[in-house]
């Protein structure tokens, strides 16, 4: 099994963990209002969460954005496992999109302008399934078996 980062991932790597990592940042400096807000979108997908302090959420919301975009940004961490982790992430932002009526058009998966915002992290999961499932040009190193 090959664990170190291809040259090839570099660019999706960096672009997209610079992106998560700024939003994170970001969110660590967020006002009171802004946290209400992030919270409240997330309560409305997902109600459980509505029992979690909006503070709370909002800080290890962030926190996750942080340690995600720090490690698609870091070439040791192997591709596979940094296309894990944001695929998990990319995949609560769909669901987010998916579950929330007002994001998308009635009876279809197109955004509404609303939703837009969400509806363009699919690219996320995209990235993370190249990732993921990268194996290689297919070519075998070492003897051949003939």
């Amino acid at each position: 099994m090959q664990t170190r980062t291809r040259a090839r991932h570099l660019p999706m790597r960096l672009t997209t963990g610079g992106y998560i990592l700024n939003a994170g940042v970001d969110m660590i400096e967020a006002d009171h209002e802004t946290t209400k807000g992030i919270h409240a979108m997330a309560a409305e997908a997902f109600p459980v969460l509505g029992e979690v302090d909006p503070q709370t959420f909002t800080r290890i919301l962030a926190t996750s954005e942080i340690v995600l975009g720090g490690a698609l940004m870091t070439p040791l961490i192997p591709s596979r496992y940094a296309g894990a982790g944001l695929g998990a992430f990319a995949a609560g932002l769909l669901a987010m999109y998916a579950r929330i009526p007002r994001m998308h058009r009635s009876q279809s998966i197109r955004p509404t302008r609303e939703g837009l915002a969400l509806a363009k992290d699919a690219w996320m999961l995209g990235i993370a399934l190249a990732l993921v499932g990268d194996r290689g040009s297919g070519k075998r190193r070492g003897r051949r078996k003939d």
